[in-house]
């Protein structure tokens, strides 16, 4: 048999198989499940992690155009304007920067030998997205977790000079089971202490350098992340790797620093853009009850991906074209129902959650007005990889796990569920809903997302059939449990 025609008929009986499920559902929600189709959620997919918006930077003209097209579709589908003042885009401030070009050089210094060596922008280094401009040479002091809290009674400064230097330190916090740590791991306040402490710059370190613009630009101060493997460099004179020892950081506890010798030359240029304006893109269908329609279950997603630098374009087809594009035809399907849930149900894609959580967190903040409440939210972050898919739902909320079980009977692909019970500084656009009182949901493909903040996260990687049927999945959940 011929490749192409034994495809032809895996795939017929595979919409058999998925027709049969669907019969088992009232002719109202078969109308939508069977209205979700791999190749339009896949278009959407391609269509957002396109050139054409250039990695839909907030703030940047690739990321506004891509919201207007975003907009264009819930018009079309007659998906009214969530936003009164607005239509169907929420703006908010978004600061932001482009690198144009970065270089590292370090100098290695043996019996009184010295060495160089260049380091290879976004595979040695690469700047975070917030750098300032600068070019400056300096020593380099390793600080652990780069955490001051006297007050917890930890310090990685302490006795430590690192004035006119680079610190280098590793991303996290000496106790993960301590709340008290979480504010010492977030990228700004991170980079807050470097800066008080005189450094001119943070280096992470990380397995790859990523591309990350969760911070906000500090005047002279040029952080970045680098890989282990050049870490390891900067390290062998201690006779100690990274990974060992990020090991004995989580296992003593206790502050380990020190000052390295070899030297950094660092020179990244940049553009700073403080008047940026990014853009929550939302429309809702209003639900069928006179008094519940107050209320709405939000299926959302971040539209916003890390954009252009240094002739580097990152496309973010799964993170996030594809939970843009599965929210996109959820709305579709709502769309295709004869008869509303009671509730409303809100479709929004995010700008600024790779900023950290700037849209989700103004559009919190600033409800619209024919709501008196936000019920649930459905969040949709990177759902285009794998086979299968994970949920999170809110612990207070056990009726949803009930409901997502239920749902799965048509699907057949949910893998793992768990709680949440509280929100990490590592959380998605559905952290401000839950910290509102919202029940959550969260929706994530199995992966493997092997190219997380990197060029090749492109359209090549991404599974059609997954997309669709987590949107399967979340419509038949999220419509029951807008209409209970």
């Amino acid at each position: 048999m011929r490749p192409m025609k034994r495809l032809l008929i895996i795939y017929s009986i595979t919409l058999c198989v998925i027709s049969l499920n669907a019969q088992q559902l009232d002719s109202n929600l078969k109308r939508g499940f069977d209205s979700i189709s791999p190749l339009d959620v896949y278009g959407y997919c391609k269509t957002l992690s396109s050139p054409a918006f250039k990695g839909r930077f907030t703030g940047h003209e690739g990321f506004t155009s891509a919201a207007k097209w975003a907009a264009g579709m819930f018009k079309r589908w007659g998906i009214k304007p969530l936003f009164k003042e607005y239509g169907y885009l929420q703006p908010f401030p978004a600061p932001y920067s482009l690198i144009d070009s970065a270089e590292m050089f370090v100098t290695l210094i043996h019996e009184n030998k010295e060495t160089e060596i260049e380091l290879i922008a976004g595979e040695d280094f690469l700047p975070l997205l917030f750098s300032d401009s600068g070019d400056n040479t300096a020593g380099i002091v390793f600080v652990g977790w780069g955490i001051s809290a006297p007050e917890l009674g930890y310090d990685d400064y302490a006795g430590i000079d690192v004035n006119g230097k680079f610190v280098l330190c590793f991303r996290g916090v000496p106790d993960r089971s301590d709340p008290a740590f979480k504010r010492h791991d977030e990228h700004r306040q991170r980079m807050k202490v470097a800066k008080s402490k005189g450094a001119l710059g943070l280096f992470y370190i990380y397995d790859e350098p990523l591309a990350n613009p969760n911070g906000e630009r500090i005047e002279g101060f040029t952080p970045a992340i680098i890989s282990s493997k050049t870490a390891d460099v900067l390290l062998n004179e201690k006779r100690v790797t990274s990974l060992e020892l990020k090991r004995d950081l989580q296992t003593y506890k206790r502050p380990i620093s020190f000052e390295l010798s070899p030297v950094i030359r660092y020179r990244v240029s940049g553009r700073y853009f403080p008047e940026g304006i990014g853009y929550n893109v939302g429309g809702y269908i209003e639900g069928s009850d006179p008094e519940l329609r107050k209320e709405c279950v939000v299926f959302g997603g971040h539209l916003d991906h890390c954009g252009p630098h240094m002739n580097m374009i990152f496309a973010g087809a799964n993170d996030n074209a594809s939970g843009s594009a599965t929210v996109l035809e959820i709305a579709e399907a709502f769309s295709k129902t004869k008869h509303r849930p009671k509730r409303s149900v809100v479709f929004l894609l995010f700008g600024g959650e790779e900023m950290g959580l700037l849209g989700s967190d103004y559009f919190v903040d600033h409800i619209p007005k024919q709501f008196k409440r936000i019920d649930a939210m459905f969040n949709f972050d990177m759902t285009g990889e794998g086979e299968g898919v994970s949920c999170g739902y809110s612990s207070n909320s056990p009726y949803l796990k009930e409901l997502l079980l239920d749902a799965d009977r048509f699907v057949k692909i949910l893998r793992a569920t768990r709680e949440i019970k509280r929100i990490g500084v590592r959380s998605s656009d559905y952290a401000p809903f839950f910290l509102k009182g919202a029940s959550c949901v969260y929706f994530v493909s199995n992966g493997p997302h092997l190219y997380y903040h990197k060029t090749g996260d492109t359209i090549f990687r991404i599974n059609p059939d997954i997309m669709s049927h987590i949107a399967r999945l979340a419509f038949i959940t999220g419509f029951k449990w807008a209409d209970r």
